[in-house]
């Protein structure tokens, strides 16, 4: 293992602290799964980078876990870990057919270059992230808790700038569903008692790094509107929906799964409509798109800055 004990700016990796009994609260979700798993389709060698305890990878393919935090190593069940940086990834140019990163890249120190590495190392880049530039936001955020929004924003690198940087010829959508297993941030938003447990909060990395004195205020506002019903009443409209477009996005990069590299495409999105990861839109204005061999094209919602990227035909 590379023995890389701090960031490059001196301090442990955030996850030596917040990342004990992550594979407990964290269980992957089957449906992101799925859409991860169709963009790597045919890949037989995977870097994770970020892997932390190894959730979303694919059963069928050989997995190189990498993680600058040891204690999501030590989580992690596979047989290949190597402990390292995005920024820095110990191998050598085209090492594997595919490079993974699941809502990791937020965590690195420079982005841009994390991003490079990924290309460098790998023939496809698949990674998961979230727009800090989407609407609607969680009711976390607006009602309770609106440091998150400064967190975030400094945190996560807007989409397009992601798909500039890797070269993305695909950008999926994810909506969210209300029974979301993986307990990250967003996953309880039609489920608000959850934000209750202090063990729910310990496993994400907002509330983890959030002072107790602005978190625990909060938490007794959102017990007490529980409580009187007043939450219910404000957010009834989606106590009725099965999901939310919260802003999550696949970005897919490099070659298709046959060794074929593609680019940014201006062709016109197909008619017909499926997504693995949630339903199709219909009869609101919102592009559709159809299956494709690794990842087919771009999602509804993505905004308008990266109108310039459209559906690819299989």
């Amino acid at each position: 293992m590379t023995d890389l004990p701090v960031n490059t700016d001196g301090t442990p990796p955030v996850y030596d602290s917040i990342g004990i009994g992550y594979r407990q609260t964290r269980r992957p979700d089957p449906r992101l799964a799925a859409l991860i798993h169709q963009a790597l389709a045919g890949a037989r060698t995977v870097v994770n980078v970020g892997a932390g305890a190894g959730s979303y990878e694919p059963p069928d393919a050989e997995v190189t876990a990498v993680d600058p935090s040891q204690v999501m190593l030590d989580q992690h069940p596979g047989p290949t870990k190597v402990r390292a940086f995005a920024e820095e990834l110990p191998f050598p140019d085209l090492a594997f057919d595919a490079a993974m990163a699941v809502m990791t890249v937020h965590h690195w120190s420079d982005p841009a270059r994390g991003l490079r590495e990924l290309r460098r190392v790998s023939r496809r880049q698949v990674v998961f992230t979230w727009d800090p530039d989407h609407r609607p936001e969680l009711w976390m955020i607006s009602d309770y808790l609106p440091q998150i929004r400064d967190m975030e924003n400094a945190r996560f690198t807007p989409l397009s700038k992601v798909a500039d940087a890797l070269g993305a010829h695909t950008v999926l959508p994810f909506p969210i569903p209300h029974d979301f297993t993986d307990g990250f941030q967003i996953a309880y938003w039609r489920r608000p008692e959850h934000f209750l447990d202090p063990v729910v909060r310990q496993a994400s990395s907002t509330f983890a790094q959030l002072p107790a004195d602005i978190v625990e205020p909060a938490i007794v506002r959102l017990r007490a509107d529980l409580d009187s019903g007043s939450w219910g009443r404000r957010h009834a409209d989606l106590l009725a929906r099965d999901s939310v477009d919260y802003g999550y996005r696949l970005l897919v990069a490099g070659d298709d799964g046959d060794g074929e590299r593609r680019t940014h495409s201006t062709r016109k999105p197909h008619p017909t409509s499926h997504n693995a990861a949630g339903p199709a839109q219909s009869g609101d204005g919102r592009r559709r798109c159809r299956p494709p061999r690794t990842a087919p094209c771009i999602g509804a919602g993505v905004g308008s800055s990266m109108s310039r990227w459209t559906a690819l035909s299989a």
